[in-house]
């Protein structure tokens, strides 16, 4: 079974056989990371870029009143500090929200990666224009939408994410996030979430129990939100256009939209 960055990048960009075990050789230093730890704190100079394998993880930023804003919520497939090439300096910090597993991978090791195989460089810079779009996103829902289409929104996004690298099953996934995440994430309080997930279920659009969520009905979900998923850019039209000169590439597969499935 692929890993998770694997499953990730081949939703966007074809690999060659040759790639793949190049990506399966950079996860060599695999570590379990317990819930609610910091990976790594803002002002850090990070030597390793660090990937989530599996569970759930954050980017947050502390406010001079102590409170947490969360600012990114990374799931298996997502690398934590890919920009180390470029900016040395960590402006936010990084934690778990789930028990982890984490690979630490040597910045020399992400580089050379890069330089012998072209569809792996699209692929992280793939990965990089993504997070500019989701928090381009972010800033829409929080300033735009009212509180229980915020969050329909962000259990819309994590289906398509999580669904991308074989964590959804029958359009359940694991949802860790207490509620007081949530309202750290959503710029709400933590009684404003309690009363919006009670109108979410009383909708008949979502179900969570055991830190398991199902979303009933995708449709109505995307369309209470005004879901549209194409900031997420799972679908690249183009490869076709493109060929690896690092090896004969794979076989064409389908390259469909990831659909919203039900929680």
């Amino acid at each position: 079974m692929p890993n998770a960055l694997t499953q990730k990048l081949e939703g966007f960009e074809p690999l060659t056989d040759h790639a793949r075990w190049t990506l399966d050789g950079l996860l060599l230093k695999v570590r379990p990371v317990g819930a609610r730890r910091d990976l790594i704190l803002e002002g850090d100079k990070p030597e390793n870029v660090l990937l989530v394998l599996d569970g759930f993880a954050c980017r947050y930023k502390i406010l001079p009143n102590g409170q947490r804003h969360i600012i990114a919520l990374l799931v298996p497939g997502d690398f934590c500090n890919l920009n180390v090439f470029v900016l040395d300096e960590m402006d936010h910090a990084i934690g778990t929200l789930s028990p982890c597993k984490v690979a630490d991978i040597p910045r020399r090791a992400i580089d050379e990666a890069a330089k012998s195989h072209s569809c792996i460089a699209r692929s992280f810079w793939w990965c990089s224009l993504v997070d500019g779009a989701v928090l381009r996103e972010w800033l829409v829902n929080i300033g735009g939408r009212s509180p229980g289409q915020r969050i329909a929104h962000l259990l819309c996004e994590l289906l398509m994410r999580l669904e991308v690298v074989g964590r959804v099953t029958d359009d359940s996934y694991a949802f860790p996030l207490t509620q007081t995440e949530i309202a750290e994430t959503m710029g709400l309080s933590d009684v404003h979430v309690n009363r919006t997930l009670r109108e979410l279920r009383a909708l008949g659009l979502i179900h969570l129990k055991r830190r398991v969520l199902t979303i009933l009905n995708v449709q109505r979900l995307k369309a209470f939100c005004n879901f549209t998923p194409n900031y997420l850019h799972l679908r690249n039209t183009r490869w076709g256009e493109r060929q690896d000169t690092s090896g004969p590439g794979p076989v064409p597969r389908d390259t469909r939209d990831v659909r919203a499935g039900q929680d």
